[in-house]
């Protein structure tokens, strides 16, 4: 049976629930303007397609058998189903996307990814409606915001590396800056050590990096020595509980590890050099601009918001 012959279709399950709430196929042939032959042949078809019987016929009233029964109730559903579809498609005819990708990079603050995000699912039409389109964040680290957007992944870049020259058709704009401080565990050897801490005694201890999510373009790594050993992690949380278990060192999103360092749980030591990363908002140029992207660069367009993305405390 392919999909297209299905015997399974809205009218079979509405004539079902026709018969089980008039109670017998001549009521309901009667509420259809139908004889009750041309109705009991209609079920009968549907039973033999399905290989189940759908009444009991030991009585005069149409009485559903369990698996008729179970047919009625996800019938049910799915019809719910079938009008939530074409109410959502009515909507996206409207300019909405029927789903738009963010890549977010893993600096960005998650807690004012998932504000924004809470803001733009709480919106409503005049109707009381919610935006139509589906919302799927991922988070990238290093080349990764850049190659979800690229290969066409995602339709918006949260945090994209500024310096990355790969932005041949894609339109950007800045989102700011992210300083980073050197820190460690109070127990590291380098919580101790003789500052400003020079590159010849920080190549001497393990670093701890986050892997490069890009899978095609050419990964990067920042802020590591030649030579030096290091642990690689997914996260920018596990790099983050790597150092405060004293397994490494290396830079961190002063943001970020904030309430650490505060807490006396990191120790922030003085190098020669302090990094700072730039970061930018950027989406494909080409692309027709729905009113969920829209929507989105609105929101990015506020001092506050993009303060919020990279200066946002989750420690």
């Amino acid at each position: 049976m392919t999909e297209r012959d299905h015997p399974l279709t809205p009218d079979a399950i509405q004539l079902i629930a026709t018969i089980d709430e008039a109670g017998s196929f001549a009521a309901a042939a009667r509420s259809l303007g139908k004889v009750p032959s041309a109705l009991s042949y209609s079920v009968r078809q549907l039973e033999d397609a399905l290989d189940v019987l759908l009444f009991d016929r030991s009585s005069r009233t149409a009485i559903l058998t369990p698996a008729g029964r179970e047919l009625l109730n996800e019938g049910r559903r799915l019809l719910l189903e079938l009008d939530a579809v074409a109410s959502r498609i009515k909507r996206v005819a409207s300019g909405w996307e029927g789903q738009l990708t963010i890549a977010a990079n893993a600096l960005m603050c998650p807690r004012t990814m998932l504000d924004l995000t809470s803001a733009f699912l709480d919106q409503r039409d005049d109707d009381g409606n919610a935006p139509p389109t589906r919302l799927r964040l991922r988070q990238e680290v290093l080349s990764g915001t850049w190659e979800a957007l690229l290969t066409g992944a995602a339709d918006l870049a949260i945090g994209a590396d500024s310096g990355d020259t790969r932005a041949a058709g894609i339109q950007v704009r800045p989102l700011g800056d992210i300083h980073f401080v050197f820190a460690v565990a109070p127990h590291h050897p380098l919580a101790h050590a003789t500052e400003p801490l020079d590159p010849m005694t920080i190549r001497a201890h393990r670093a701890v990096a986050i892997a490069d999510s890009a899978m095609r373009l050419s990964t990067s790594s920042r802020n590591l020595l030649q030579g030096q050993e290091v642990l690689t992690v997914p996260t920018l949380d596990m790099k983050i509980s790597a150092q405060l278990r004293g397994l490494g060192c290396g830079f961190l999103p002063e943001p970020r590890v904030r309430g650490h360092v505060a807490a006396g749980r990191l120790v922030v030591r003085r190098t020669p050099e302090t990094p700072l990363a730039r970061f930018s908002i950027a989406w494909r140029s080409g692309a027709q601009r729905g009113r969920a992207l829209e929507w989105w660069l609105q929101q990015l367009d506020s001092p506050r918001t993009r303060q919020a993305l990279l200066d946002g405390m989750t420690a």
